[in-house]
């Protein structure tokens, strides 16, 4: 059985190591390839079912290093030309942005090395919407996202605050009551979106309710397709337009 190709969390990583070192560092034998290769075998992505004994080895990890020495306008050499379509893109999309690249590379790294953490994010897995997408954090940021939604005690909280003040739960962004429109089947129904924009997830962040907005299944869709820049103001601005 092959391993699972690179994710695009695996890709990142790769990267930023990459311009931590120069061309002649790059070895199966460095001390932080070696160091990448574990943190790549802790990451809440792939499932132990998928990987072989050498999955992400010192030697794949080198391997993959060399791939963006063929992409590198700036290396004089060839690399090795059996870089992914993946590889290209993720290099053309940090190559002029280091210090992004090194910012997501920390949160995946920091959220890899804390093992309670990643248990939880093993289990959430992908819906079906989210598999037409990706975000430019990666899976595991996003997984931390989704696990911040999903806190029962600070989503419960948060219902109560909001009903406290305006007597109802309906959504944020198009006042949809799911009571109003169900009767009882609806009491209590709302779904809660985190509002800290995935570039600010530093994998140690503590939810609050306040961080946290009540809105109905839909808007909640949308919310996730663009996480990166949308917001819930921004969201009602479209359905207020478009209405």
């Amino acid at each position: 059985m092959r391993n699972p190709s690179w994710h695009r969390d695996e890709v990142i990583l790769a990267l930023n190591l990459y311009y931590q070192l120069e061309p002649g560092q790059i070895s199966p034998r460095n001390p932080k390839v070696i160091e990448l290769s574990e943190i790549l075998n802790k990451l809440p992505i792939h499932n132990d079912s998928a990987q072989n004994s050498d999955f992400r080895n010192a030697n794949g990890v080198g391997l993959k290093l060399s791939n963006f020495l063929a992409i590198d306008p700036e290396y004089p050499g060839k690399g090795m030309a059996s870089y992914s379509k993946l590889d290209k893109q993720v290099f053309d999309e940090f190559h002029l942005n280091k210090s992004e690249l090194s910012r997501i590379a920390k949160t995946i790294i920091q959220t890899a090395n804390n093992t309670e953490l990643t248990v939880k994010l093993y289990k959430i897995g992908e819906d079906e919407e989210d598999t037409k997408f990706s975000v430019r954090e990666g899976e595991t940021i996003y997984k931390l996202h989704k696990l911040s939604e999903r806190n029962p005690k600070i989503n419960k909280k948060k219902k109560e605050s909001y009903f406290k003040k305006n007597g109802k739960l309906d959504c944020e962004v198009c006042g949809f009551d799911f009571l109003k429109k169900y009767g009882e089947l609806g009491k209590g129904f709302i779904e809660c979106h985190h509002r800290t924009p995935l570039a600010q997830f530093d994998g140690e962040t503590k939810t609050t309710f306040k961080d946290l907005a009540l809105v109905c299944a839909n808007c909640h869709r949308m919310l996730h397709r663009n996480l990166s820049i949308l917001s819930i103001e921004e969201l009602k601005r479209i359905t207020v337009t478009n209405y």
